[in-house]
C-alpha cells in the first residue's frame, strides 16, 4: 500500500476511542456492505475500487483480503448474495455510474459477469439478474424467489429468477423510482429459507419515487399500491422496513427520520435530531436500534422502545454517506466524504 491511502478507522463506541486503523481507499467511501456471516465488509469508493475486508481470529483485528478492480467511474451499491442462495459468502455484485452491475467472485478476484445493458447509471441494487434499458435505481430479491426493481421508468417490475420471465408491472408513480425496500429483507440476508413452504406472512414491498411520498405494495398479488403514505416535507432518500417487519422508517432531506406502520403504512411519528439531511438508515437485528447517517457529519443511534435519540456518535470529518449494521448488531459500520471506513462497536 502506498504512502497516498487513506485511513479506514474501527471505532469502539463506549469510548469513542480507535481501535484499528485499516489503510486502502484513496477517495470517498460511497457504499459498504457486510457479509452474511459478519467476517467480511466490502467497502467501495469514487474511484470505482472495492475493498474487502476480513475478520482475522487470531489477531482480533481486520485486514485487507481483496482489492477488486473494474469499474470505470464510481460505484453506487455493493450487496452480497443472499444467504439461503450461497454459504459462506462468495459472491458479490456491485453496480457503478458507469451502467454495468458485476458480479464478483471474492476468492478469486474475478469478476465473473459484466451486466452492461444500462443505458444510465445504476443506483442500487440487491444482486441483480435482469438487464432493464431504463436506469434501475433499486432492487430486491424476495422472499419467493421474485425479484423486485425499481426505475426510472416510474415502475416496478416483478420477475421470476428461474427464466427472466416478467411477472407483473407496478405502477403509480409519477416520478423515477429512488428506493426499494422489502420486509424479507433481512431475513434473506442472515437466515435460511424455504421456498417450497409458504410463509404466512405477507411479503410487503415499499418504495420512493424522486418526492416526498411512499407507497406500499403487496407485489406477488396486487398491482395497485394498498397504501399511499405522506408526510416528509422534502425528498426522501432512503426507506427501511424493520427486520420483524412491523415498521418503517423513511430518511429525508427534511433531517428527519418517519416511522410508519409496517402493514397498514399508517404514520407513527417523526425522530428529530439531526441538523442535515439524512441520507441512509439501517436496523439492528432485534429491531429495537436504528441508527442514521447525515450531511451533519454524525451517525444517531435511536432507541425505538422510547422512539427517542438513543446515542449520539460525532467522529466523521465530513458527510456520512453509508451506514450498515452487522448481521450480529454488535458493530456499525459508517462511510462518508471523508473518506474513512469506521467501524463503531455496540
Amino acid at each position: 500500500m502506498g504512502q497516498h491511502l487513506l485511513p479506514v478507522r474501527l471505532w469502539d463506541t463506549k469510548s469513542q476511542l480507535p481501535l484499528q486503523t485499516l489503510n486502502g481507499h484513496q477517495h470517498w467511501v460511497l457504499c459498504i456492505a457486510w457479509s452474511h456471516d459478519g467476517n467480511k465488509i466490502a467497502s467501495a469508493c469514487k474511484q470505482g475500487i472495492i475493498l474487502i475486508w476480513e475478520y482475522d481470529s487470531d489477531t482480533n483485528k481486520f485486514r485487507l483480503f481483496k482489492k477488486l478492480t473494474g469499474h470505470k467511474q464510481w460505484i453506487n451499491a455493493l450487496a452480497w448474495r443472499p444467504l439461503h442462495l450461497e454459504a459462506p459468502s462468495r459472491l458479490l455484485a456491485s453496480a457503478g455510474r458507469d451502467a454495468s452491475i458485476r458480479i464478483w467472485d471474492i476468492i478469486k478476484s474475478h469478476t465473473l459477469f459484466v451486466l452492461s445493458g444500462h443505458t444510465a447509471s445504476v443506483s442500487a441494487l440487491q444482486l441483480y439478474l435482469e438487464i432493464l434499458f431504463f436506469k434501475v435505481t433499486d432492487i430486491r430479491w424476495s422472499g419467493n424467489d421474485l425479484i423486485y426493481s425499481g426505475s426510472q421508468d416510474r415502475t416496478i417490475k416483478v420477475w421470476r429468477t428461474n427464466d427472466g420471465v416478467l411477472c407483473r408491472t407496478l405502477e403509480g408513480h409519477a416520478h423515477w423510482i429512488n428506493t426499494l425496500a422489502a420486509n424479507v429483507d433481512y431475513v434473506l440476508r442472515i437466515g435460511s429459507f424455504s421456498p417450497e413452504e409458504d410463509s404466512k406472512q405477507k411479503q410487503m414491498s415499499i418504495s420512493n419515487a424522486q418526492s416526498v411520498e411512499l407507497f406500499l405494495w403487496e407485489p406477488a398479488i396486487k398491482k395497485q399500491p394498498i397504501a399511499r403514505l405522506t408526510g416528509h416535507q422534502q425528498l426522501i432518500n432512503q426507506v427501511q422496513f424493520s427486520p420483524d417487519g412491523r415498521t418503517i422508517a423513511s430518511a429525508s432531506f427534511d433531517k428527519s427520520i418517519k416511522l410508519w406502520d409496517g402493514w397498514t403504512g399508517k404514520f407513527q411519528t417523526s425522530l428529530r435530531g439531526h441538523v442535515g439531511p439524512v441520507y441512509q438508515i439501517a436496523w439492528s437485528s432485534d429491531s429495537r436500534l436504528l441508527v442514521s447517517g447525515s450531511a451533519d457529519s454524525t451517525l444517531k443511534v435511536w432507541n425505538m422502545q422510547k422512539r427517542k435519540l438513543g446515542q449520539d456518535l460525532p467522529g466523521h470529518g465530513d458527510e456520512v454517506f453509508a451506514v450498515d449494521w452487522s448481521p450480529n448488531s454488535e458493530c456499525v459500520a459508517s462511510g462518508g466524504k471523508d473518506k474513512v471506513l469506521k467501524l463503531w462497536k455496540r
